[in-house]
């Protein structure tokens, strides 16, 4: 029986404009056939056992003709796969999804249409520039910026407000020639837009006239598209997403890949390229014969101490192998240490009875103390390789401690070896720290003699006095640290950085 083959338009470079029907096809279908504007992000989203095909061209040689494409896809499905043909922006809009569609049916194998954000509409409006605007233009056209076999476009050019050429940078000099041959004014407003909607997004404007060498001075390259119309000069009003306050930085961000997703969102919603390190990376233990003994009699603890969402994480999975509920908790009250840890038990119907406004384990065992933790049982859920000063003050307060590891963090070295690049090229700005343990294992897997010789090419960032002290002790002395124990905080005072 055939498979089916889906085009899906990915579109246009961020990841993140992929549609939710193009997700539900990427994790599910069996071969994902791709071409060269296809981001690893959004590879990485298929399902682990997926193959993946690449069919795309890159410096300037097809790995596959469009034929060879044709019938890859039709072969597959008639091994009974189900294909994703991932397309860069819309597979009808020059993406040449017609011709591998009309392929399909010729064969007899079933096929759908997923439409995909066109760059055609997006980079520009990445850009600042909207393509229609009452009273300046209600009607646009998308053009191809080369034809079968020429580098140009077609000999006939529409008429509109607005135009915009896809693939065009090459026939540049040939598309401003004929505008002007038919009449068009030197004065008319043109754009051009490069990598649209990623974080390598480049922009150069100027007017038919001065383009060309505009274009030359910033070394503009494909990919990229064309914008001629009034609309134009909208993009002084209108520039957001290269305006943001951390456009152009790339930040390291090497918490665990489990943890980072708020600070990597939250760097990003800023304008920041983040660049993944994860330096260690979080696993449940095999065996959590602690927390097993005290699941079922959790009622006599006094407190519950939660270190992490990894913790919270790990104590409820356990919980619900156990056949329990939050009712288990009875009268006892919870501690939760950061408003990460907070929220991930909000989100399990646990409110904490206690959130240390410092995460030093000095300062919360103090607050538990005041709480009256002296001399009750106090159950702490943790990582295997937790620091033992909130066990010790406590106990020095005459609390009976248990300690329940849930986790342990392994090193993780998959991304060191980018993160050496671009530092010798001197591409990174800002390295960011969210433990002492991010901080050794950062100089572990880039190499601490490395790093620390090129320490004057990049700032750090920190949260807490205890990783601030673990940077300095290691010679990577803090640019900023976060004003509390949070990504969000983090975050900000990157932004608020001045030099």
């Amino acid at each position: 029986m055939n498979g089916t083959v889906y085009l899906v338009g990915a579109g246009p470079g961020d990841p993140k404009l992929l549609t939710r029907r193009g997700l539900e096809l990427l994790q599910e279908c069996d071969c994902i056939v791709y071409d060269a504007l296809i981001g690893q992000e959004l590879l990485d989203l298929a399902r682990s056992d997926a193959e993946l095909i690449f069919v795309g061209k890159r410096s300037g040689q097809h790995s596959m003709t469009q034929d060879e494409t044709n019938s890859l896809l039709v072969a597959l499905a008639q091994d009974g796969n189900n294909v994703c043909r991932l397309k860069g922006g819309d597979p009808f809009v020059f993406g040449r999804g017609g011709e591998e569609a009309l392929f399909c049916a010729a064969h007899e194998v079933p096929f759908q249409i997923v439409p995909g954000v066109s760059s055609s509409i997006a980079a520009p409006a990445y850009a600042g520039i909207p393509v229609t605007q009452r009273e300046v233009a209600t009607s646009f056209a998308v053009v191809t910026g080369h034809t079968a076999g020429d580098d140009a476009p077609p000999e006939a050019l529409p008429v509109a407000d607005t135009i915009v050429f896809l693939m065009g940078i090459k026939a540049l000099p040939v598309i401003v020639r004929r505008l002007l041959e038919r009449g068009e004014s030197r004065d008319k407003p043109v754009a051009v837009i490069r990598w649209g909607t990623t974080t390598n997004q480049q922009t150069v404007v100027g007017t038919l006239a001065t383009i060309e060498s505009e274009v030359k001075r910033a070394g503009l390259k494909t990919p990229a598209l064309i914008v001629v119309g009034e609309v134009v000069r909208l993009r002084e009003e209108l520039r957001w997403f290269d305006a943001r306050p951390l456009w152009g930085q790339t930040v390291v961000v090497t918490r665990a890949r489990e943890q980072a997703s708020s600070l990597v969102s939250g760097l990003e919603s800023l304008g920041a390229n983040v660049l993944q390190c994860p330096t260690i990376r979080v696993e449940p233990l095999p065996e959590t014969v602690v927390l097993d003994e005290e699941l079922p009699r959790l009622m006599r603890n006094e407190w519950v101490v939660f270190t992490s969402t990894n913790g919270v994480e790990g104590f409820f999975r356990r919980l619900r192998e156990f056949g329990l509920d939050t009712r288990a908790f009875g009268p006892t009250q919870v501690a939760a240490i950061g408003p990460a840890t907070k929220r991930a038990l909000q989100r399990r119907g646990i409110e904490p009875d206690y959130v240390p406004t410092s995460s030093i384990s000095e300062a919360v065992a103090e607050g538990l103390l005041e709480r009256g933790a002296g001399g009750n049982r106090v159950l702490i859920v943790r990582a295997l390789e937790g620091r033992e000063a909130l066990e010790t003050r406590l106990m020095e307060g005459s609390a009976r401690v248990v300690i329940a590891p849930v986790y342990r963090t392994m090193p993780d070295h998959s991304n060191a070896d980018d993160v050496r690049e671009k530092m010798a090229r001197d591409e990174i700005n800002w390295v960011s720290f969210t433990s002492s343990s991010t901080v050794l294992g950062f100089l572990d897997a880039v190499g601490r003699e490395f790093v620390l010789q090129h320490r004057d090419r990049f700032r750090v960032a920190v949260i807490g006095p205890i990783t601030a002290t673990t940077a300095r002790e290691n010679g990577l002395t803090p640019d900023v640290e976060a004003k509390n124990a949070s990504v969000e905080a983090l975050a900000d005072a990157i932004r608020s950085f001045k030099e």
